[in-house]
C-alpha cells in the first residue's frame, strides 16, 4: 500500500503577518522552513504594522495578504458554481454557531472571504496541509478551505482563543487532521470545557525560544532593575506590578522597572504609577524591537511577568517573552496562572506567586532584588527548563513530526 506524500507544503493562515507580538509563529514557520519544508503564509489582514522584526521580514516573500473586494467576491461566485454544497454547508455551520454574537459572525464571514480570494493560489500551490494558529478566525478559514479544497487541516490554540472565543471550537477539534495546543493545562482545560474525551486528540507543541540566538549572561546585571515586557492587557497583571513597586517604595526598596510594550492600558497605568507615587521609577518603553528587548533581558537582574485570570476569564498561555528572559539569564516571577507552572518550578527555575497578589509579588521583587546568589541559582534552572522543553527548533521538528504523522489519517 502507498503511503501519504511526505510533508513538503504548508499553508500556514494567520489573522495578521507581520505581528510584532507573534513572534513564536515567525520562529516555528522559519524553522519548517530551515527543515525543508516550503511554508506560505495566508495573512488574513493587510500588513499594517510600523514595527516588522527582522526574522519576519526575512519571510515576506512567503506571504500573501488581501487584495481587493472585487478579487474575493469573484472567487466566492467561482467557489459557489464549482463546490455550492460545500460551501452552502460551511455558511450553514458557521451561521448556528455565530448566530448569537453578529459581531463575530460578520468577521467569521469577512476572514472566509479574504481565505476565498486567494483559492486558485491555494489550489495551484497543492499543499499538503493547512494549518492555522489560533482557534477563532484563522482556524475557522483554515477548516472551510480544507473542506473546499479536500485538503487536511490543522490548527494550534493559545488562550484567547479558547477561554473567551471557542468559535466551532469542538467541532475544529473533532475534525482536524491536526490539533495542537500549547500546554498540558489547556488540554486538561479543553477537556473539562470544551471537548470531553475528543481532547485526546490534542498534541501538545510548546512555542520556544531560538536557543542558537539566546545566549545565556546571567552575570553583570543592573541589581535594581526589574523589566517586564508584553501587551498592556489585563491578562498580563501589570496593575498588580505598579502596585508591587509602590510596595517595593514604601518599604525603602530601591527597585525600578522598565515596561516593554503597548496596549490599551497605558493611560490607566501610567496614571496608577502617579497616583502610587511611582512614575518615576517605572519606565513606560512602549513597543520594541525584538534585538533591543534582548539587550535590556541581558541587563536587568530579575524578570516580572505577573500574568493573572482576567474579569472575563481570558488568561496567559505561557508567555513567550517569560521563556526568553528565563533563557537569557534575567531570574523570572511569574505566576500560578494557567500553563506558566510548566515552564517554571517555583524555587528551582523561578519565583510563582499567585496572580492579583501585589504583596506576594512584592515579597518576591524584594527577595530576588537582595540577593544576587538565588537570582544565579534560578536562572540555572530556568536555562536548563528552557533547554529541555522550550526550545523553537525542537518545537518545530515536534509539530513537523505531528504534520507528517497527520497525513496518514487525512
Amino acid at each position: 500500500m502507498k503511503g501519504p506524500a511526505p510533508l513538503q507544503r504548508v499553508v500556514y493562515v494567520v489573522s495578521l503577518f507581520p505581528c510584532w507580538s507573534e513572534t513564536f509563529i515567525v520562529r516555528e514557520i522559519a524553522a519548517l522552513v530551515e527543515s525543508g519544508v516550503d511554508v506560505r503564509v495566508l495573512s488574513l489582514k493587510p500588513a499594517s504594522e510600523d514595527l516588522v522584526h527582522d526574522d519576519a521580514a526575512a519571510l515576506l516573500d512567503r506571504v500573501r495578504h488581501p487584495r481587493s473586494l472585487a478579487a474575493a467576491g469573484a472567487a466566492l461566485l467561482r467557489t459557489a458554481a464549482t463546490r455550492p454544497r460545500v460551501l452552502a454547508g460551511i455558511l450553514g455551520r458557521i451561521a448556528a454557531d455565530g448566530w448569537r454574537s453578529p459581531r463575530v459572525l460578520g468577521k467569521s464571514l469577512a476572514a472566509l472571504l479574504r481565505g476565498l480570494e486567494h483559492i486558485d493560489w491555494l489550489r495551484a500551490f497543492d499543499p499538503n496541509l493547512i494549518h492555522a494558529h489560533w482557534a477563532t478566525y484563522p482556524s475557522t478559514v483554515a477548516w472551510a478551505l480544507g473542506r473546499l479544497l479536500d485538503k487536511p487541516f490543522g490548527f494550534t490554540c493559545h488562550a484567547h482563543d479558547i477561554f473567551t472565543e471557542r468559535q466551532l471550537l469542538a467541532r475544529k477539534i473533532d475534525e482536524a487532521a491536526l490539533a495542537v495546543t500549547i500546554s498540558r493545562y489547556n488540554v486538561k482545560w479543553l477537556r473539562e470545557h470544551v471537548a470531553g474525551s475528543r481532547a485526546r486528540r490534542l498534541k501538545v507543541v510548546h512555542c520556544g525560544v531560538d536557543m542558537a540566538r539566546a545566549p545565556w549572561e546571567p552575570d553583570g546585571r543592573e541589581d535594581n532593575l526589574i523589566l517586564a515586557v508584553g501587551r498592556l492587557d489585563p491578562i498580563k497583571g501589570f496593575d498588580t506590578l505598579v502596585s508591587a513597586m509602590a510596595l517595593l517604595h514604601e518599604r525603602g526598596v530601591d527597585a525600578h522597572c522598565r515596561l516593554v510594550g503597548s496596549g490599551p492600558l497605558e493611560p490607566a497605568l501610567r496614571e496608577q504609577a502617579r497616583r502610587q507615587g511611582v512614575a518615576g521609577r517605572i519606565e513606560f518603553a512602549g513597543a520594541r524591537p525584538q534585538d533591543v528587548v534582548r539587550r535590556w533581558m541581558r541587563e536587568a537582574a530579575v524578570f516580572a511577568m505577573p500574568s493573572q485570570v482576567a474579569a472575563d476569564g481570558n488568561r496567559d498561555g505561557i508567555p513567550v517573552a517569560l521563556m526568553e528572559a528565563m533563557a537569557s539569564g534575567c531570574t523570572a516571577v511569574s505566576t500560578r496562572v494557567s500553563g506558566i507552572p510548566e515552564l517554571i518550578e517555583d524555587g528551582v527555575g523561578g519565583l510563582l506567586v499567585e496572580g492579583g497578589d501585589a504583596v506576594a509579588l512584592a515579597d518576591a521583587l524584594q527577595r530576588l532584588l537582595g540577593d544576587a546568589a538565588l537570582r544565579r541559582r534560578l536562572a540555572t534552572g530556568a536555562r536548563e527548563r528552557v533547554e529541555r522543553e522550550f526550545d523553537a527548533r525542537t518545537e518545530a521538528a515536534r509539530l513537523r513530526g505531528h504534520m507528517q504523522e497527520a497525513l496518514h489519517v487525512a
